[in-house]
């Protein structure tokens, strides 16, 4: 595909995911909000009704009145025009999909593989990247069905699915390029977050709804099974959404330890989610807000800040800065590490990013870019394929602050 039209692509899909998963997170969080802050209701006529809970709101001016039915109205036939919550989660996950398969399984040997972490094939790795969002599914709906309903079924469930997310963290990133296996792990989760929503939620809810206007007792398991995969949902959310930014900062994706930090991050994330579910309940109910959780979850990301936080140079390497920093860097020797690490991707056949560095008038161009990239993010190259160095990082650095200087009328 041309490299411009595929630019687009990769735009309009980006922009399409990230409106389909604020719709889907958007109403995902206000409708925890709406079941944890509901009050039983004080009028008769409500209890009449068959209202189990109600919330009253202020926005925008006016003031809602919203009323939960556990089963069905009372005071009249169930509505033939019922809203379904689905197609925000079907759409952020259709969108989500095509823009992996854009960038990541059409050039699975560039953004799948890197051989420093695992020597594959393109096309292994891409069999391997659709099993690992399969079998999560499907051993997380394992665990959900046959332990779920169990005495301490939550937390039990609960456990094991924050032991498989490890076990699952740990070995993409012996697979994959850190920055791959970090969004694998992101995808792992939101294809259980749909799936949930496909294969449970909204069969069940609509189970419940053909039965009571068949005149039955609707069966209690379609709606445990709803709430269940409903709360496992919303936990996922800052954890996917963590994983999913994190593929932009090498400095998390490409250590040792990746796995680990992975993980932490989805911790606190986890965790920071949980104070704010208990607080709608604890604001109905008159309690302190446990904001302890929170806090945990905040010492966590501090606690991996400093950890992975560079260590001070030595006398020595100070004085090699320091020496190289009263040196100029020239354009020579600029563009004898683009020629080495950058060009065989940014040339005029092969245009990455719609970014050519196949001459001076081009490096001119695309300066910011190389040094924001190469120098600054340390994105760029994609996995340090060519294995640029920390020294030639700086050259370019100290290049670019010096006004990125190149020689007139030279084409080369």
């Amino acid at each position: 595909m041309d490299a411009y039209v595929l630019e687009w692509v990769n735009l309009l899909l980006r922009w399409a995911h990230v409106i389909t998963a604020i719709a889907w997170i958007g109403s995902s969080f206000y409708f925890v909000l709406l079941d944890n802050s509901l009050t039983q209701p004080a009028e008769q006529d409500l209890k009449d009704k068959g209202i189990d809970g109600e919330l009253w709101a202020v926005h925008g001016g006016g003031f809602y009145h919203a009323n939960k039915y556990m089963v069905a109205p009372r005071w009249k036939p169930l509505p033939e025009n019922l809203h379904w919550s689905y197609w925000e989660s079907y759409s952020t996950w259709l969108t989500g999909f095509a823009l992996f398969t854009v960038l990541y399984l059409f050039n699975a040997g560039s953004f799948l593989v890197d051989k420093s972490v695992y020597d594959w094939s393109a096309g292994a790795a891409i069999a391997a990247a659709l099993g690992f969002l399969a079998a999560f599914w499907l051993i997380y709906d394992l665990i959900c069905r046959t332990l779920g309903q169990r005495k301490n079924g939550d937390l039990v469930v609960g456990a094991l699915v924050f032991v498989f997310v490890i076990v699952a963290s740990w070995l993409a990133c012996q697979l994959f390029a850190g920055r791959a296996a970090f969004l694998l792990v992101g995808a792992m989760l939101a294809t259980a977050m749909s799936a949930n929503v496909f294969f449970w939620i909204i069969p069940g809810q609509r189970k419940v709804v053909a039965q009571l206007r068949a005149g039955q007792t609707p069966d209690a398991i379609h709606g445990m099974r709803g709430k269940q995969r409903s709360v496992h949902n919303t936990y996922f959310t800052l954890p996917v959404i963590v994983a999913m930014l994190s593929t932009h900062y090498g400095w998390l994706t490409q250590g040792s330890h990746n796995w680990l930090v992975l993980v932490l991050l989805m911790l606190a994330g986890a965790l920071i989610r949980h104070s704010f579910v208990a607080r709608h309940k604890a604001h109905v109910q008159h309690r302190r807000t446990p904001w302890e959780h929170a806090v945990v979850g905040t010492l966590v990301l501090v606690g991996v800040a400093v950890w992975l936080a560079p260590k001070p140079p030595s006398a020595e390497e100070q004085a090699a800065a320091k020496a190289a920093a009263a040196r100029p860097a020239g354009y020579a020797e600029v563009r004898a590490v683009l020629d080495q690490r950058c060009v065989m991707c940014h040339n005029e056949q092969l245009q990455q990013k719609n970014v050519m560095l196949n001459s001076a008038a081009l490096v001119k161009q695309h300066a910011q870019a190389v040094y924001q990239q190469a120098a600054v993010l340390k994105l760029m190259p994609l996995n340090n394929a060519t294995q640029i160095t920390d020294a030639e990082r700086e050259l370019i650095k100290r290049w670019y602050e010096a006004g990125a200087p190149v020689p007139m009328g030279s084409g080369l």
